[in-house]
């Protein structure tokens, strides 16, 4: 890249940004980045190897083709079941209300499912390039082969994703069949949504009391009032029963639970991915002009500072949940899901994770995302992972008492602080040092 071009860039980037929720859409040719050319090594990646080396073999099932197996073989539980009905995917001819489509979820793959379709769909995390998408023929044969698939990034490397390779929930106005009536709008969802928000073209089962409704489970009333929903019987609904068939899936469900931590994870996996992606550009384009102008390697500008700075606090607030949507009343899944989700830990001495939900007024009981924990957030620049270690210590000690954090209480933060160290290895040795010479 020449002089005049990278200034060019590093103007236009920084004339464009305005938080990561803005309408830039990162270059993925960007020669940090190279979406499409770097290897990948992410679960789907790794399966594969597994299945060419012999020492996976995915199984067919009659009903359901490989989708059992795969699930098995990513660790994948029944009980992540959530189901969408509107026509949003590239499967839509085949998504109805009656046959919606199901995804089942980890921290770092997801897979989803059409009944009768030719393909299953996956969303893999890599540490460094972010989500990867793939598909498997459901056709029976011996070594069953995943292709990656760059023509998902039509919907799926937009703004709705912090305009990079990611995952999004979006709540839509759904007519009979399934068709988003977008003139109505839509919404993008995660924790910071409120209830009325969520779910639109998305099936719910659990309950969340009475002051407080969600747009699942219900279709409009008529198509030249987009957004008049019918919301009569779709409310704290127990059981699907009915409303299509229940049987023909692995689960008879549709979790709220589920629901709200897919949600978190997608804006945070996308977080994760732009904040990695901006600083990767911007250390790349720094050292070109400390080259251009013979200043020393490893000297940083006030842009590239800032380039770097600005992004790591908006992920530092989505990280402890500032701006989450207050639960207006218990909510309660009926899957299994809450229970096999806080059984994954880690636990520190005391039996505290950073899994355990609340439920009550929020979604988790110490508000640090478990994706603290996950490869994708290892896979981040060190120069991020350092600034953004310091700035946590900052909040969880009470250094920082800025008002963006008040709704967390000292004994909250000591909480968090206590579990990272007892259960995260890759903390900077500062952390343990402080605590050690604090008890």
């Amino acid at each position: 890249m020449s002089f005049t071009r990278t200034s060019l860039f590093i103007l236009t980037v920084t004339a464009l940004f305005a938080g990561l929720s803005g309408s830039y859409i990162v270059p993925l040719d960007h020669t940090a980045i190279e979406y499409t050319k770097r290897p990948v090594d992410d679960p789907i990646s790794r399966l594969q190897k597994r299945i060419n080396s012999g020492d996976v073999k995915l199984t067919y099932d009659q009903d359901f083709g490989y989708l059992p197996s795969v699930l098995k073989a990513l660790g994948l539980k029944k009980e992540s079941q959530i189901l969408v009905f509107s026509k949003t995917s590239f499967q839509a001819p085949r998504i109805a209300p009656r046959l919606p489509r199901a995804l089942y979820f980890g921290d770092d793959v997801s897979t989803g499912y059409v009944r009768g379709g030719d393909v299953l769909e996956f969303a893999a995390v890599d540490p460094k390039q972010g989500v990867i998408f793939y598909t498997l023929d459901q056709e029976p044969t011996a070594k069953p082969k995943f292709d990656r698939q760059d023509t998902c990034l039509q919907c799926h490397a937009t703004g709705g994703t912090l305009g990079v390779p990611g995952l999004v929930v979006r709540s839509v106005f759904p007519d009979t069949s399934g068709m988003p009536q977008f003139q109505g709008g839509s919404f993008i969802s995660d924790h910071r949504s409120p209830l009325k928000e969520r779910w639109g073209g998305w099936y719910v089962s659990g309950t969340h009391g009475t002051t407080q409704k969600h747009m699942g489970n219900a279709l409009i009333r008529d198509k030249e009032k987009p957004t008049d929903l019918d919301t009569e019987n779709t409310q704290n609904q127990q059981s699907l029963q009915g409303k299509f068939d229940t049987g023909a899936y692995l689960s008879p469900h549709s979790d709220i639970v589920a629901l709200m931590t897919f949600e978190h994870q997608t804006r945070m996996t996308n977080l994760i991915t732009r904040v990695g992606y901006e600083a990767r550009m911007a250390l790349s384009d720094n050292a070109a002009m400390n080259h251009a102008f013979g200043r020393p390697k490893g000297e940083w500008s006030d842009s590239t500072r800032s380039r770097i700075h600005s992004p790591v606090e908006e992920l530092l607030d989505y990280l402890l949940f500032v701006e989450e949507a207050p639960l207006a009343e218990p909510i309660k899944g009926v899957s299994g899901f809450t229970e096999s989700f806080s059984k994954e830990g880690p636990r520190d001495p005391k039996g505290r994770s950073l899994r355990d939900l609340d439920l009550q007024t929020r979604l988790l009981r110490y508000r640090c995302s478990f994706l603290i924990y996950s490869e994708a957030f290892d896979g981040m620049p060190q120069e991020v992972k350092d600034r953004l270690y310091q700035r946590l210590w900052q909040v969880l000690t009470g250094e920082d008492q800025d008002k963006r954090f008040a709704a967390i209480p000292q004994s909250e933060r000591d909480a968090i602080r206590e579990i990272l160290i007892a259960t995260n290895h890759n903390l900077p040795s500062y952390w343990r040092v402080a605590s050690h010479r604090n008890r």
